[in-house]
């Protein structure tokens, strides 16, 4: 492991950062120091690094293509802070079932994951955390959810794994429900989830980049998976 000696703090990655979470978390940790924020292609990596200014560097990776993912990270030299926020939507049901789609998916977010932290870990300091992204679907399937609810239960044992093997290193995991003003959820309606969370609305963007940081910046907090949901699994 090195000592950071990024001049404003911490080093972060934010893999999948170009949109919606992703790009939120990226511009809150560019507050305090560098940030390395990826995207599917170079363009769109560039475009979102532009926005949020402060230096932040945009590179190009694509986590269902784990072989590359080596030297898409290469020009990285340490990291404090990991967050790997690369998602992908899927419906496949058992009934119809699409295997390009779902190991793509599986690919992406299991395997494309951990090759992640794999290629990174020799460049962690004394203070690295990482945190994933997972999701409710594991909690609560419903039809079509059959390979998102799957890989969502296997962040969550990666999670597990990753902080007995990574020790000292702090890995945690954020599993949001329905986000209501995310550019996906926004607009539709979303009533009966509302009506059985006990917060009585949903979940914001911000509360999720919120959490975030708390899991990056607590030191007490290590292998959790954290439900943001207002409390929807209660019910």
């Amino acid at each position: 492991m090195t000592t950071s000696q990024t001049k404003d703090g911490r080093t972060a990655v934010v893999v999948g950062g170009t949109a919606g979470i992703g790009m939120q978390v990226a511009k809150t940790l560019a507050q305090r120091g560098h940030v390395y924020l990826t995207g599917r292609t170079m363009d769109s990596a560039q475009a979102a690094a532009h926005e949020i200014g402060l230096g932040t560097t945009p590179l190009a990776l694509d986590l269902s293509d784990p072989e590359s993912i080596a030297s898409a990270l290469s020009s990285v030299e340490e990291v404090d802070d990991l967050v790997i926020s690369a998602i992908e939507r899927d419906a496949n049901s058992v009934a119809n079932y699409d295997i390009r789609g779902a190991i793509r998916l599986v690919t992406l977010k299991l395997v494309g994951y951990t090759e992640t932290v794999h290629v990174l870990h020799d460049r962690f300091t004394l203070r690295t955390s990482i945190v994933l992204f997972g999701g409710l679907a594991m909690e609560r399937p419903y039809p079509g959810s059959t390979t998102v609810s799957t890989v969502n239960g296997g962040v969550m044992g990666l999670v597990h794994t990753l902080a007995s093997e990574l020790a000292p290193v702090r890995v945690n995991a954020v599993h949001p429900g329905i986000i209501g003003d995310s550019p996906f959820w926004e607009g539709k309606d979303n009533s009966n989830v509302i009506a059985r969370t006990p917060l009585g609305r949903l979940v914001t963007m911000q509360e999720i980049v919120d959490s975030v940081q708390f899991l990056l910046d607590n030191t007490g907090v290590n292998g959790v998976n954290l439900a943001m949901d207002g409390g929807w699994l209660l019910k």
